[in-house]
């Protein structure tokens, strides 16, 4: 697999990268995973990693130009290992990863799957480093266009991210193939901790012992919809709604407190910072409810699954992609953006609590049903077989 990012950190794609490569392992399949210099090393994983930059050793999430640097230096490990060692084929995260994978797979004829998790210039976009009416977005453009026929397979993390390719970049749909996102049941459970200890613990972070509270684990950025959680908490205490927020994340921790506090919602908005995923558990059953305002329009949300697993009733902004996840089941806000449509979903389940317990419960069953990891290993196997028998010899 390639990665480039700071694998393994505690969000997104990284989630995605850790249980693909487990499911895999499970099955009977060796993994190796090539990856930036920054990152945590997880036992169990062949995790091989590239030197550090001198100029930027710190670097770990979003678009930069200094990623161009770590991706050729991401290409160089990559070389060097293929050369040595024997593979069957080549399983690239992200835009970058399908780029180097394709070029330096080339050498040794090897089969190229792209897992793609969101648009390229959509996710540049959101982390304000492209501008829509911007001279390079044309070009950004086509660079994501040209990559996309690239690979032999795409897999994309979302159905909306299947329909985008065959719609706006010309992609053949029997070479696109749908592999959702999905959620570790047996790690994510309700009652992951006694009913004592979640008191005690939300007592410890200045929680109300009795709820209801809110709960958000995620990257913390203004496409994640931050903003638009913090405006929604004020217009709950403005209304007098009960509520606490517990919100876990990096990075910008300092500037999302500070927004709360000119808000006028520190009292009832906790920062935990950067929630580590074997504690994410945990965490959530400090929860009564869970908040989804992404606003993108090209990636997944896997944290709603997270949620679903955990029988937390989810209100998310009404997007496409949350309404794949969610189903019937999901409390939506909308239209997209509206902190007062976020905060009327919240306040409607902060007053029925029997209807939180029974969206829960179906969650938990549609997350059973549609997003299990063992279905998605299987399918991801037989896509390899594919792959691998339709290669020549060599």
């Amino acid at each position: 697999m390639v990665a480039p990012t700071s694998f393994f950190l505690d969000y997104g794609c990284h989630v995605r990268i850790l249980e693909e490569a487990r499911v895999l392992q499970r099955l009977g399949h060796q993994v190796t995973i090539l990856t930036y210099h920054l990152g945590r090393d997880l036992p169990g994983l062949e995790i091989i990693r590239t030197r550090p930059t001198p100029w930027r050793a710190d670097y770990e999430v979003g678009s930069s130009l200094h990623k161009l640097a770590f991706d050729l230096f991401l290409g160089w490990r990559m070389l060097g290992v293929i050369l040595r060692r024997r593979f069957d084929l080549i399983h690239a995260h992200l835009y970058d990863g399908a780029l180097i994978g394709a070029v330096v797979g080339w050498l040794r004829r090897l089969p190229l799957l792209f897992d793609r998790q969101g648009s390229l210039t959509g996710e540049m976009v959101d982390h304000g480093f492209l501008r829509p009416d911007g001279p390079w977005y044309r070009w950004v453009h086509l660079l994501e266009e040209r990559i996309n026929h690239m690979a032999e397979v795409i897999v994309t993390s979302t159905q909306l991210g299947a329909v985008q390719l065959e719609r706006y970049f010309g992609c053949d749909s029997a070479h696109v193939r749908p592999l959702p996102d999905c959620v570790n049941l047996e790690f994510f459970q309700p009652g992951a901790l006694p009913p004592e200890e979640v008191t005690a613990r939300r007592v410890a972070l200045g929680l109300p012992a009795d709820g209801p509270v809110v709960v958000y684990v995620g990257l913390l950025a203004d496409y994640q919809g931050v903003p638009h959680m913090l405006r929604a908490a004020r217009i709950l205490k403005e209304r007098g709604v009960r509520g606490s927020f517990l919100i876990g994340g990096f990075p910008k921790v300092e500037h999302y407190r500070r927004m709360a506090a000119d808000l006028g919602v520190s009292d009832r908005v906790v920062f935990t910072g950067k929630v580590p995923y074997q504690e994410t558990p945990a965490y959530l059953a400090l929860g009564d409810i869970a908040v989804a305002p992404k606003l993108s329009a090209t990636e997944g949300s896997g944290k709603i699954l997270n949620y679903m697993a955990m029988e937390l009733p989810t209100v998310a902004f009404d997007t496409p992609v949350s309404r794949e996840y969610l189903g019937s089941l999901g409390v939506y806000a909308k239209p997209a953006g509206d902190p007062a449509a976020l905060a009327d979903g919240i306040q409607a389940l902060v007053e029925q609590p029997d209807l939180r317990l029974a969206l829960g419960k179906g969650l938990r069953r549609r997350a059973a049903r549609h997003f299990s990891w063992d279905r998605a290993g299987r399918q991801l196997v037989n896509i390899y077989r594919e792959l691998v028998g339709s290669q020549p010899e060599t």
